[in-house]
């Protein structure tokens, strides 16, 4: 075990453990919610409280158990596809997100753990105290800060030959179709980063407008542009100077992003729309923010076909 297995081996405990907190948290408040014992958020029914935070405690649960797959040794008995995939959603929920927190602390955010945006997220009760807020942030930074280790070092173990070589001496598969959903994601993240810098339209309440709506727009607007250069990149097939991980990691984060934070999104929104609870509004109009949704969840899992069937060719392959 050399020094980058032995910190991804500590990275993973540690992402597992400070996870933990935020599931606590969340039962507490899903008992307490029932018994009446504690408020529910606003907005929100007694069922629709209970039902959104038993999910995100489903999740935590499930990004517990995706970080002790990447160390112990039966996650390299989980069939691959499976541990891709959910730690490709994880890493776009968690490690995408790491910009969101450092600017929202730094620019005094209203709520840091803001989940949804505007007014309707899922994380701040009628009256969360500071230390609450604190431990759910902790849990989020310090599982994505995990990921950034353990996740490589996985990877680097199951899959060695994955990210060597540069770009264009392997093969991508559908470019046009890939390339079609590149142009959509970058498409999308362009209007994100527009309603981010106050662009009016699309928008239904201004007022509602908050810094925290802003940043999330503009990280996720971001993260949906460099998901489409990257894939832009690796779905040309053109030899270039530039080593095959780069954009194969910036892909990876990016796609993610879209895939499960516009999932993620796009189920609040429909929500919004349908139920109309009273109180819980989001600035932009819920027509165009559920387009916009299921568009990049639909171009997140294009552009990762395409990074997923890159390939290094094998050194003793034959010259057709």
């Amino acid at each position: 075990m050399d020094r980058f297995d032995r910190a991804g081996r500590l990275a993973a405990y540690g992402a597992a453990l400070v996870m933990a907190p935020y599931t606590v948290i969340k039962v507490c408040w899903v008992v307490g919610a029932i018994a009446g014992l504690l408020p529910i958020g606003a907005g929100f029914s007694l069922a629709g409280w209970v039902v959104l935070n038993t999910t995100t405690i489903g999740m935590a649960g499930l990004g517990i158990g995706m970080a002790l797959a990447l160390v112990r040794p039966w996650g390299m008995r989980i069939k691959g596809p499976l541990v891709a995939f959910v730690a490709w959603v994880g890493s776009g929920f968690l490690v995408a997100m790491l910009p969101y927190v450092a600017l929202d602390a730094l620019l005094g955010g209203g709520s840091g753990g803001n989940s949804g945006g505007g007014q309707a997220s899922g994380n701040q009760g009628a009256s969360m105290p500071g230390w609450e807020a604190a431990m759910i942030q902790t849990s989020f930074v310090g599982m994505g800060l995990g990921l950034v280790v353990a996740l490589p070092a996985y990877c680097r173990r199951r899959w060695p030959d994955a990210f060597a070589g540069r770009v264009g001496d392997g093969r991508a598969g559908g470019p046009r179709r890939v390339l079609w959903a590149a142009g959509a994601g970058a498409a999308i993240g362009l209007v994100w980063l527009y309603w981010a810098i106050g662009g009016p339209a699309g928008i239904a309440h201004p007022a509602a407008r908050d810094i925290d709506w802003r940043l999330l727009n503009g990280v996720c607007g971001s993260w949906a542009v460099t998901a489409a250069a990257a894939t832009w990149v690796i779905g040309r097939r053109r030899p270039v100077r530039l080593s095959r991980w780069v954009p194969l990691t910036a892909g990876w984060l990016g796609t993610g992003s879209l895939f499960a934070w516009s999932g993620w999104k796009l189920a609040i929104t429909l929500y919004l729309a349908t139920a109309r609870p009273a109180g819980a509004t989001l600035p932009e109009n819920l027509a165009v923010a559920a387009l916009l949704h299921a568009g990049a969840v639909a171009a997140g899992a294009v552009m990762v076909s395409a990074l997923v069937r890159t390939r290094k060719p094998a050194a003793d392959a034959a010259t057709p």
